[in-house]
């Protein structure tokens, strides 16, 4: 080869790491928002979790019935 084949060949080779460099950043750069996007939505489901916990404690008195007001089982 000569030295202009060896330049050539080279720069092929920087063109090509380049281009996987950029194809990488742009897949890290949607990778991040989609993971930023995932957070969020763990975040808001957590909340929204907490709250409907928060409501379940608040009424647990209303959804259960004293056992004492209950009436006694048929085979009795």
């Amino acid at each position: 080869m000569t030295a202009a084949q060896d330049t050539d060949a080279l720069q092929g080779r920087v063109v090509e790491l380049e281009t996987r460099l950029a194809f990488q950043e742009h897949a890290m750069a949607e990778l991040s928002d989609a993971l930023a996007e995932l957070r969020n939505e763990a975040a808001r489901s957590a909340d929204l979790l907490r709250r409907v916990l928060e409501e379940v404690k608040l009424h647990r008195g209303d959804l259960m019935a004293d056992p004492a007001e209950e009436p006694p089982p048929p085979h009795y």
